[in-house]
């Protein structure tokens, strides 16, 4: 089955219904884990978590002290310019305190920690994976969720083929200023997938989107984000006209500007078209390990 490339996915009659169900899926992971959001708090957050977890499962088994180590983390922090040294630093120290992280034991030189995503990430990142290959069949009528979930390896080759292509992608890694006043927030990432996921309905020509009744105090008690965090992100937007509400004082239903779930549609559609061509990749890269072990 051929790829579905970005232009085919953002297109797509079904990518609304796509997005809702994604958006329902990462706050089912949130509210059943909250833990999991300190992995991604804000996008520079995501954006380093999912870099580390590629650092870690492309480990060699066969080279002890390849993997996820500090110095390795960090210099690749410093180059994708979304931390600083002494942020990486305390970025995996943190990791480490939540038990997302831990040390692989027996490591030859006792002067480098090798590090290694716990259970509990690896079944966070496993879901975030398979949830957005469940929303990628919808759309062509595939069977790629069934298939990872019958095979580990796919997950295992797949993530970190699609951080590298996120994490190189200007759509992804720089979103636009409509939505960005969100993501670079703690938890803002969280608040725009609960706006998106209210949707009764979407009609992409339309200028404005009804997603009925919402209040400030019902986002913040949700998600744990401070009432002058969230008030700052709305305020910005409402003065941008991207979003507001039909009633004075923030009261009634709450409308999204067209150009507001287009520039977060966009966004969205760069992720699941990383993902899409990671997922095809890891298929051809496991066929052909599976064709060299037949031949040794």
């Amino acid at each position: 089955m051929p790829f579905l490339r970005r232009n085919d996915i953002v297109q797509h009659a079904l990518f609304p219904d796509i997005e809702k169900q994604i958006a329902l899926h990462l706050i089912g992971i949130h509210l059943k884990t909250p833990r999991m959001s300190r992995l991604k708090a804000s996008h520079r957050k995501w954006l380093l978590t999912q870099s580390l977890f590629s650092l870690a499962l492309r480990r060699d088994p066969e080279d002890p002290m390849s993997g996820l180590t500090a110095t390795r983390f960090i210099e690749c922090a410093m180059r994708l310019g979304a931390a600083s040294r002494n942020t990486a630093t305390a970025y995996l120290a943190e990791l480490v305190a939540y038990k997302f992280l831990r040390d692989i034991p027996d490591v030859p030189d006792k002067r480098m920690r090798v590090l290694e995503p716990t259970e509990l990430a690896m079944n966070g990142m496993r879901s975030w994976l398979i949830g957005h290959l469940a929303c990628l069949d919808r759309l062509d009528g595939g069977a790629r969720e069934m298939t990872a979930l019958a095979d580990e390896r796919i997950f295992l080759a797949a993530q970190p083929i699609a951080a590298e292509k996120l994490v190189a992608d200007p759509i992804w890694k720089d979103p636009p200023d409509t939505i960005g006043h969100f993501l670079w927030s703690d938890l803002g990432g969280m608040v725009l997938h609960d706006l998106v996921a209210r949707l009764t309905a979407v009609d992409r020509n339309a200028e404005n989107l009804n997603a009925g009744p919402v209040t400030l105090a019902e986002l913040s008690e949700r998600y744990q984000v401070s009432p002058t965090n969230l008030k700052r992100m709305f305020k910005k937007a409402e003065s941008d006209g991207l979003l507001g509400w039909q009633l004075p004082r923030r009261r009634g239903s709450l409308w999204l500007s067209r150009r507001f779930t287009e520039d977060y549609f966009t966004w969205q559609s760069a992720k699941f078209a990383a993902i899409e061509e990671a997922y095809h990749l890891a298929l051809q890269q496991i066929s052909m390990q599976s064709e060299t072990e037949v031949a040794a």
